[in-house]
């Protein structure tokens, strides 16, 4: 899987920028006084599905395009949660879609990339990529975070005030999140691959304690 996203990095790339985009735009409309280009709801809504189609189209190609050995099916799920959101917000204004399917999409999304991160995480500490390590180990932790805040708005146990807009705020505070996430994946792994790429495939797979004397028979060696 490693491998897989490693040889993707610029798929993550432009899923980081897409997200960072559509992040603009959910904190542009929760201003009321915004660009004039931006009073159409409708309209930046629609616009705002397509970015998330074909942000998750990116999401579920990473996962899956020049794959040898794996698939990254949690960055897949990742991006099947993301076109469905996308195709809600682009194919289904005309009728009316609860805030919680929506935030329960979201979780889906933020509990994905944040065990993809972790998995990540691990398998560079397993590489003494320390710094990288901790990065996404934060970043996985904070988007379980995510997760939990997005369930408890769409669940009402948050309260979201009458005219504040606020699942605007958390919409684009996540995509913006996700955007950071996703270009720093894609920049640690571009920087990485060409230099780990033998190194990927010595790895142990992971949880599969019977692999473990020999890899660390190989390090002492």
């Amino acid at each position: 899987m490693i491998q897989t996203l490693t040889r993707n990095w610029v798929l993550l790339a432009l899923c980081g920028v897409l997200d960072a985009i559509i992040s603009v735009i959910y904190l542009v409309m929760r201003e009321t006084d915004g660009p004039l280009t931006f009073h159409s709801w409708n309209g930046m809504i629609v616009f705002a599905g397509k970015l998330a189609l074909a942000a998750g189209a990116c999401t579920i190609a990473a996962g899956i395009w020049r794959s040898a050995t794996g698939k990254g099916w949690l960055l897949m799920l990742n991006g099947l949660a993301l076109g469905a959101l996308g195709l809600i917000q682009y194919g289904l204004t005309r009728f009316r879609i609860s805030f919680l399917t929506v935030a329960l999409l979201i979780v889906v999304m933020a509990m994905s990339i944040g065990s993809l991160e972790l998995v990540v995480a691990r398998t560079l500490r397993h590489r003494r990529h320390f710094a990288d390590a901790w990065f996404l180990a934060l970043a996985g932790v904070a988007s379980f975070g995510f997760a939990v805040t997005f369930l408890g708005l769409g669940l009402r146990w948050i309260k979201i005030e009458p005219g504040s807009h606020s699942d605007l705020l958390w919409l684009g505070s996540y995509f913006g999140f996700s955007a950071i996430c996703m270009l720093g994946l894609a920049l640690r792994l571009h920087r990485l691959g060409p230099f780990q790429s033998g190194q990927w495939e010595a790895l142990p797979p992971l949880g599969n304690p019977k692999h473990a004397k020999p890899a660390e028979s190989r390090l002492r060696a």
